[in-house]
């Protein structure tokens, strides 16, 4: 069996990987196919945390666009992160992957408050730790959630699993022509306003040298490969 690279990872999913072929919501199969991607990376002894988005049920920003206050559309956009989070703590245990969810707002009758201790007591003994309600503060992204927690827990790197394989000096749904790249300097993503993580994240990450790996989640097996030290997707560091 391969050897992992890493000691501790933190994955960073859109809500929108959950989506699958639907317009909104949450396509079941999709769901059991990331927790099998990772119960797979558990399996060779790296310690897993989770940071999921809500954009597949609802977005803060969208919703201050339409009319919404944006600390309670944000405050609307956490709340559907825990379902997500729910979503996949589900299909890990079905596997058998003992799993937490660990929520900045607390709701102790479905997850556990997030304390930091707390959170790497639970990676030390194995289970995947799921951090919902983002930040639990508003005008802050699951992006910065995900670099934030990564800081917090001492992850060697963040996975963010995507629908494209990699970043791109433009849109390749739109751009046939986009140029993909292997590696990036945080301050080049920064500088070129590449769509990657938002400009927090990408500056706690920078500040803290927590490398990114950006991949696509669509391929079965890419998040093994990248812990078993495959050049997988795109390197910001």
């Amino acid at each position: 069996m391969a050897e992992a690279r890493y000691k501790r990872i933190l994955l960073k999913l859109s809500g929108e990987a959950l989506m699958g072929t639907k317009e909104y919501g949450i396509e079941t199969e999709i769901v059991s196919a990331v927790a099998s991607e990772i119960a797979d990376v558990v399996a060779l002894g790296v310690e897993v945390a989770v940071v999921i988005g809500g954009g597949n049920i609802f977005r803060g920003v969208s919703g201050s666009a339409e009319g919404m206050d944006r600390a309670s559309a944000d405050y609307v956009g956490m709340l559907a992160t825990v379902i997500n989070a729910l979503m996949l703590q589900e299909a890990l245990e079905k596997n058998g992957t003992f799993t937490r969810v660990l929520s900045a707002i607390e709701m102790k009758e479905i997850g556990e408050p997030y304390i930091r201790r707390r959170a790497v007591r639970h990676l030390e003994k194995g289970r995947v730790v799921i951090f919902a309600a983002g930040t639990g503060n508003p005008y802050f992204t699951t992006d910065t959630a995900a670099s934030l927690r990564a800081m917090e827990v001492n992850a060697d790197i963040i996975l963010k699993g995507t629908k494209v394989d990699g970043i791109y000096d433009s849109d390749p749904v739109k751009n046939p022509d986009a140029k993909r790249y292997d590696r990036l300097k945080y301050i080049d993503v920064l500088k070129d306003g590449l769509q990657v993580m938002d400009t927090t994240a990408i500056s706690l990450c920078m500040d803290n040298n927590m490398p990114i790996v950006v991949f696509s989640m669509k391929e079965a097996g890419n998040l093994l490969k990248i812990v078993t030290g495959h050049n997988i997707g795109t390197l910001v560091s």
